[in-house]
């Protein structure tokens, strides 16, 4: 038996969700929560296994909520419902602990099937918000291949140099770390001003440090 408790501060899409969940012999709603501080006290009191958690809530919205029961009680498996199908949410309560997203014009038997995955401690996306991970992605992906041709590659011994010159040594003291010459520390220092496009020291570090190019 899946044990569950419903946090959304709709009273008629409770009653809509518990109708349909009443028909599954498997599953067994324990409560029902109007805000995010309900969600909080009802779990102190009561044992369950799966969260449905509206990512809107009154007091505490679903984010919050998500945080507080995965750090309290991690053995609850939080299936986030929302009406908004945007990356931000989605990203924002998955990095919180939840492990599925679905929207709230989900059908009955996709509803389901998302209960029983989150259960088994998989993750479970309607197919919108897939696509909307996926479009996320691809952003991501495309603003590193950008940024990539924004900044040349810089060689193994560029990145020394630039370590040690954001770690403010001298060039002598560049010099004596890599052994190699004041000339050659030099040589590779105008050469990472040129690549970063940078007019000074200060102004390669800052650049070095935002694009965070010696990871």
């Amino acid at each position: 038996m899946i044990r569950l408790a419903i946090a959304d501060d709709h009273t008629m899409f409770v009653d809509g969700i518990e109708s349909i969940l009443q028909e599954e012999s498997d599953l067994q709603v324990m409560g029902r929560c109007f805000d995010g501080q309900e969600v909080i006290d009802f779990l102190k009191d009561h044992t369950i296994d799966v969260l449905l958690l509206d990512v809107n809530l009154p007091k505490l919205n679903g984010i919050e909520v998500c945080e507080k029961v995965v750090a309290t009680y991690p053995n609850i498996k939080i299936l986030a419902i929302s009406m908004f199908n945007e990356e931000s949410y989605v990203t924002e309560i998955l990095n919180k602990g939840a492990l599925g997203y679905i929207l709230k014009n989900t059908g009955r038997k996709e509803l389901v099937k998302a209960i029983h995955t989150v259960h088994g401690g998989q993750s479970y996306f309607s197919k919108e918000v897939t696509q909307t991970i996926m479009k996320g992605l691809m952003k991501q992906r495309l603003h590193q291949e950008q940024k990539a041709k924004f900044f040349p590659k810089i060689s193994k011994r560029e990145k020394q140099v630039l370590r040690l010159i954001i770690e403010e040594h001298t060039t002598q003291e560049i010099a004596d770390k890599l052994f190699i010459s004041l000339k050659t520390v030099e040589s590779h220092r105008s050469s990472l001003l040129g690549k970063m496009n940078a007019r000074n020291t200060a102004g390669l570090v800052r650049i070095a440090l935002e694009n965070n190019m010696l990871d």
